[in-house]
């Protein structure tokens, strides 16, 4: 991501895939030959099923519809649903932890087709991922309580600042965040909360996932943007399935050219 933007662990892929994706769903086939409904040989792990490795929650772009529900929507979610229905295939998300699908374990695995999940698109994690087009540009911010007195990055020393670990927003936190106490989290759903119990004066992390959160909570307040050049892109495992990547780069540009793609975008991040 800027989502979540995480660098690359570089972990020894083959030495720790079974390991690292314990927090993985599973149940789908693992026939590697599988087909799309339409008799494209995609290479998935169930035929007729785009599986799909995304860490959740990352609201507005993963989360459940309802607690416990199970049933996945956002931005990522609409936008893939969208492009796996121009395929003639249906998606079927795992919730899968980010560091294990950021450096490429989970889809070197086998546990999914690919992820979706926020991900910034960086030269480190293009070592163990392919990436599919861009499909998203993003930037980072600071979000405070709007009692806090903290204006800018300059007012954040001796203040502890939340960051999701292996996130580019932790990257630049440590760059530009002097005299900041880090806090690290391991997703936005035990950061946000840190925020609203008092633990942390502040969070550093992708620009849309704060705006939600300033969205949801007027006693919350986005209070700088820094802008980094990072884009989104869909992950898949390196060097495998470049079919399927194909495949979806061509579906997401039919999608910005019909006018789907800004539909779907306008849903989530619309100023209304």
């Amino acid at each position: 991501m800027q989502r979540r933007s995480k660098i690359a662990f570089g972990l020894a892929i083959a030495a720790t895939a079974t390991l690292a994706l314990a927090g993985c769903s599973t149940g789908a086939s693992s026939d590697p030959s599988s087909s799309a409904a339409g008799g494209t040989d995609y290479g998935l792990i169930t035929a007729g099923t785009l599986t799909v490795c995304s860490d959740i929650p990352y609201k507005p772009f993963e989360y459940e519809e309802s607690t416990g529900s199970g049933q996945y929507t956002g931005f990522d979610v609409d936008l893939l649903t969208a492009i796996a229905k121009k395929l003639d295939l249906k998606t079927q998300f795992q919730v899968t932890n980010f560091d294990t699908l950021q450096s490429g374990t989970a889809l070197l695995a086998g546990q999914c087709d690919m992820g979706a999940s926020a991900m910034t698109i960086t030269d480190d994690r293009k070592k163990n991922i392919d990436f599919s087009d861009p499909y998203y540009d993003s930037l980072q911010s600071l979000l405070v309580k709007t009692s806090s007195g903290i204006k800018s990055i300059n007012d954040l020393s001796g203040k502890n600042v939340g960051v999701q670990q292996g996130t580019t927003g932790e990257n630049y936190a440590k760059e530009h965040a002097k005299g900041a106490n880090l806090v690290q989290f391991s997703d936005d759903g035990v950061l946000w909360p840190a925020l609203q119990g008092g633990q942390i004066d502040a969070i550093l992390q992708d620009y849309p996932v704060n705006l939600q959160h300033e969205k949801d909570d007027s006693s919350y307040k986005v209070v700088e943007q820094y802008k980094t050049d990072e884009a989104y892109g869909f992950a898949f495992g390196k060097g495998k399935n470049e079919t399927l990547r194909k495949a979806i780069n061509e579906q997401l540009k039919a999608l910005k050219d019909n006018g789907e793609y800004k539909t779907i975008y306008d849903k989530y991040f619309s100023a209304k």
